[in-house]
């Protein structure tokens, strides 16, 4: 899978659409919480005979929203299942910004 073809699956998410963005949203551009933000994190490639054999990129899905909400968690989780892509997620609370983050840790 390509990140454009993650990008599209994510943003064939109920409710996301518009609100899905490599890496960060430009400075008072984000939209309302809550968005999805994915990027990027290295690599986990499969050598053989010398060579990167089977490249394999680690991308994080960051969901931000207001406030816990497993439901809209579950819909990342069934888009991510459905594509036959595993993932194991953190979570974290963002003081300064007042916010949850979701972090789903995937490769493509």
């Amino acid at each position: 899978m390509e990140l454009s073809e993650l990008a599209t699956l994510l943003k064939s998410i109920d409710g996301f659409t518009d609100k899905v963005v490599y890496r960060a949203w430009q400075e008072g551009k984000a939209p309302q919480l809550p968005f999805i933000c994915y990027l990027e994190t290295g690599s986990d490639n499969f050598a053989a005979d010398g060579i990167a054999y089977a490249k394999i990129k680690r991308v994080d899905i960051e969901l931000y929203t207001d406030f816990k909400s497993p439901e809209t968690e579950a819909l990342i989780e069934n888009a991510l299942d459905n594509a036959g892509i595993y993932w194991d997620s953190l979570e974290a609370y963002i003081d300064d910004e007042k916010m949850y983050q979701k972090i789903y840790e995937i490769e493509v």
